[in-house]
C-alpha cells in the first residue's frame, strides 16, 4: 500500500495538463465570485419584499415568524448562488474545452 503523497511524487504532468488545471481553478474561482455576488442581490431583492410583506399583510405578520423570514430570504441567495456558479463554471468549461479544440486544430493543420 502506497501512500497518495508518496503515489504522486512519481508523476510528472505535462505542460499541457498544468494549463488545463490553472484554467479550471480559474473557473472554479470565477464561478465562486460570481455566485458570491449574485447571492447577495438576491438576499437582498428577497429580504425587502419579505420584510415589508410582514409588516403590511395580516396574513404574512399572522404567519411568518423570524424563522420563516430567514428561511425565504436564505432559500432565494443559495440557490442564487449555485445557479450563477453552476453557470459560469459551465460556461467556463466550454470556453476551455473550444479553446483545446482550436489548438489541436491549427497543430493538425
Amino acid at each position: 500500500m502506497v501512500n497518495r503523497s508518496q503515489q504522486s511524487l512519481f508523476l510528472i504532468g505535462s505542460p499541457d495538463e498544468t494549463d488545463k488545471i490553472k484554467r479550471a481553478e480559474t473557473s472554479q474561482q470565477a464561478g465562486a465570485i460570481a455566485g458570491a455576488k449574485a447571492a447577495a442581490v438576491a438576499a437582498v431583492a428577497s429580504a425587502i419584499p419579505t420584510l415589508a410583506a410582514v409588516r403590511v399583510f395580516p396574513w404574512a405578520k399572522a404567519n411568518l415568524n423570524y424563522t420563516a423570514q430567514a428561511l425565504i430570504i436564505s432559500s432565494a441567495s443559495i440557490a442564487a448562488f449555485f445557479i450563477t456558479a453552476d453557470k459560469t463554471i459551465l460556461q467556463g468549461a466550454r470556453r476551455n474545452t473550444e479553446a483545446q479544440m482550436k489548438k489541436v486544430q491549427q497543430e493538425s493543420k
